[in-house]
């Protein structure tokens, strides 16, 4: 990573945030301490910013400068509101089309999905603040583009960010190998948001609780689950099949 799309030292992070920045991830010091220290902890808690603490080596591998046991990265864009953008879209008579991301962690999948949503008319993008992939330079690269295009918004709480998103009269439909209605069998018409989920555990029992459709690809093979690219790409392109009929 180039060192552009860094921010080294406590008081120049916290000043970072202060001013407005977008700040992907920090990396901290395990053993950090300090009163500055504690400033920067509680401004990286009030602006739901990802926290590691990892060991003093790891912090050396991304630069010899002067760190003090903090580096921050910059996001590659700036984050939205998906409060913001769905009055947006409703304003211009156009029905809301997302896809919600729960816990995804791989940046090549993250890329190729948000490669299809960019093809496919996707109005947004929406993943938790933590615990998932985040927009940075690999993620834009392997999306060849497509993240600098399409809003991406990061929520602090992705359950409540979904029951806002339900509330405001769009469908919720979540990918699940426990889903009882196959893909094809919803009526995806109107808005629409589709939830898909990591490969590892998918979609959360809570957001699933939260869905008005949890559906499923037909599998026929011995392999327990497609790619979560591919599968996210073929319930985006049923819904372009809906709504084109």
């Amino acid at each position: 990573m180039k060192e552009k799309e860094m921010i080294f030292g406590i008081r120049a992070v916290i000043e970072a945030i202060e001013a407005g920045k977008e700040i992907d991830k920090v990396i901290i010091k395990r053993e950090l301490q300090g009163d500055l220290s504690k400033e920067l902890f509680a401004l990286l808690k009030s602006h739901n910013i990802a926290v590691q603490r990892v060991p003093i080596e790891r912090l050396d591998r991304f630069t010899r400068k002067n760190h003090q046991g903090v580096i921050a990265f910059l996001s590659a864009i700036t984050y939205e509101r998906i409060e913001d953008i769905i009055p947006f879209l409703y304003e211009n008579g156009k029905d809301p089309f997302f896809l919600i991301l729960d816990g995804l962690t791989d940046v090549r999948n993250f890329g190729a999905i948000a490669r299809t949503c960019e093809v496919a008319g996707v109005n947004a993008i929406v993943i938790p603040a933590k615990g998932s992939v985040t927009v940075n330079a690999d993620a834009v690269k392997t999306s060849a583009g497509a993240l600098l295009k399409i809003p991406v918004c990061k929520e602090p709480n992705l359950t409540a960010a979904i029951q806002h998103i339900k509330n405001s009269g769009i469908k919720v439909v979540a990918a699940s190998e426990r889903g009882a209605e196959l893909y094809t069998k919803v009526d995806y018409s109107g808005p629409i948001a589709i939830v898909m989920g990591s490969e590892d555990v998918g979609v959360s029992n809570d957001n699933l609780r939260i869905a008005d459709s949890l559906v499923k690809i037909p599998q026929f093979g011995t392999i327990g689950s497609l790619n979560v690219s591919v599968a996210a790409g073929v319930l985006i392109y049923e819904v372009i099949r809906q709504k084109e009929l």
